[in-house]
């Protein structure tokens, strides 16, 4: 039997992982369905389908979401990448459909949000497992045979976070670069306690934080709670990018602080893809 302290222990080390709500139950949304032979433009506000990512190795969930009311032909697209421990439906439990729908009731311009299933911090780590290289090579094909427009914009969560500061490296013409609670590392010992990089070397060729001077401050957008374990990390990216938005207010590294926030990043997003 564990131990109250055991407890107590394995919530903390679950907190400085940087993960968001391990999924539990059914997932959400509609039931995944195989990429149809000639995909089209879509016709729900909600569509998952599985895709097989060569740069991953694997099948993942594509979820993607347009606002209700609004012809999906032609919008522009948001990247969304989950933190450690989730998936792409993440965003749907998050309420992302129906916070997107008002957000554009309320004035924001429509845009659509794109999510897939990543992991290891959304970048390759000498596994073969790539999922920077499904974000640069596969999706964009993906987004356009459904007949929307290539991402022209990032969003992430936590482990996310990294993940899309990391693409926005790649991808200097993003016109929106938004994290929430970001899971950076302001060391080596830092990084290294996540048991997730190959070495050092790999580390530094990856760290947002030792790399940002490609990003465009006028693009990027920065959330984290005042309670959060990476708030620190994240301090050090404002003081290095000086972002068009940079908001340290009440909140935890959990879902209540992340659903919270998505209006606000939702309101940033938007002008920046019209």
């Amino acid at each position: 039997m564990l131990s109250r302290r055991g407890v107590l222990a394995g919530g903390v080390l679950a907190l400085l992982a940087g993960c968001s709500s391990a999924p539990s139950g059914p997932p959400p949304g509609p039931p995944a369905v195989p990429a149809p032979t000639r995909p089209s433009a879509l016709r729900d506000p909600v569509t998952v389908q599985r895709m097989r990512s060569a740069a991953r190795g694997t099948d993942v969930d594509l979820v993607l979401i347009t606002p209700a009311g609004v012809p999906a032909g032609g919008l522009p697209v948001c990247l969304a990448l989950h933190g450690r421990g989730a998936r792409a439906r993440t965003f749907l439990e998050l309420g992302v459909p129906d916070l997107l729908t008002a957000a554009v009731r309320a004035g924001t311009p429509p845009f659509a949000v794109a999510a897939v299933d990543g992991d290891h911090y959304w970048v390759e780590t000498g596994d073969g497992d790539d999922p920077q290289r499904m974000l640069t090579d596969e999706v964009p094909g993906w987004l356009t045979a459904r007949d929307l427009r290539p991402a022209a914009g990032v969003f992430g969560i936590s482990m996310g976070g990294f993940g899309a500061l990391r693409y926005a490296r790649a991808h200097p013409d993003l016109k929106a670069v938004a994290t929430a609670s970001a899971a950076l590392f302001v060391s080596w010992p830092d990084a290294r306690s996540r048991k997730v990089f190959a070495d050092e070397a790999n580390w530094r060729a990856e760290e947002p934080l030792l790399h940002t001077e490609t990003l465009l401050p006028a693009a990027v957008g920065v959330w984290c709670g005042d309670a959060d374990p990476f708030l620190g990390a994240d301090r050090k990216l404002v003081q290095a990018v000086n972002p068009a938005v940079a908001r340290f207010t009440p909140g935890k590294h959990e879902d209540g602080y992340w659903r919270g926030i998505l209006p606000e990043v939702l309101k940033f997003v938007g002008p920046r893809l019209a």
